[in-house]
């Protein structure tokens, strides 16, 4: 199987530099034929660490969501307001656990306790360097509600809670669209038993 000592890297250059960074990268790499490919000129927006985390209250059975406004969803004509987990980017050299209690408390008002590692993914490798941990956190949802965000990166989001099962109905009817959500909604509903037990 290739690896990176299979890649010719001959030209990166930054092209844009602003809330994301984007590199324009002129490469070849190994073919699975054992030749290599020409050189091919690809675009990367530079993400870094991205921490997620679904708010679990076990004695309740219930989770935390949040909605917030999404450009993005927005520019593809999408719903801009979606209901999602808590996430945030990391600060280089900061722990993702830490990631997740700041984000927790600054999203939500709530404090994590135990943290379940889900899944260390990449969710667009095509285009962008984003990496994704994601956590299960166990919280107390009592009086979970309201609007936080932090003011001066203005950010205006609704928190509310609802019972997992109500959750796992809104992915079937397609009222949850993106992936972090999804995935960690999922993984919740596949070991959603053991992990009740585990932290009641």
């Amino acid at each position: 199987m290739p690896d990176n000592n299979d890649v010719d890297m001959q030209e990166r250059e930054t092209c844009y530099q602003g809330f994301f960074r984007l590199d324009r990268l002129r490469l070849r790499h190994a073919r699975y034929d054992g030749g290599w490919t020409p050189t091919l000129v690809r675009e990367v927006t530079l993400r870094g660490l991205a921490v997620a985390v679904v708010p679990y209250d076990a004695v309740r059975d219930e989770v935390v969501l949040i909605e917030q406004f999404r450009p993005g969803a927005l520019v593809a004509g999408e719903p801009a307001w979606m209901v999602e987990i808590v996430a945030g980017m990391a600060h280089e050299g900061e722990d993702p656990e830490e990631v997740a209690r700041r984000e927790s408390q600054e999203e939500t008002g709530l404090t994590i306790g135990a943290l379940e590692p889900v899944a260390r993914y990449m969710p667009s490798p095509g285009g962008s360097s984003e990496v994704v941990q994601l956590y299960i956190g166990q919280v107390d949802a009592d009086g979970a509600g309201g609007y936080f965000g932090v003011e001066d990166e203005g950010e205006d989001i609704r928190v509310f809670r609802l019972p997992v099962a109500e959750a796992f109905k809104m992915i079937d009817d397609g009222q949850i669209d993106t992936a972090v959500t999804l995935i960690g909604l999922q993984w919740l509903a596949r070991h959603h038993t053991a992990l009740r037990d585990r932290w009641r």
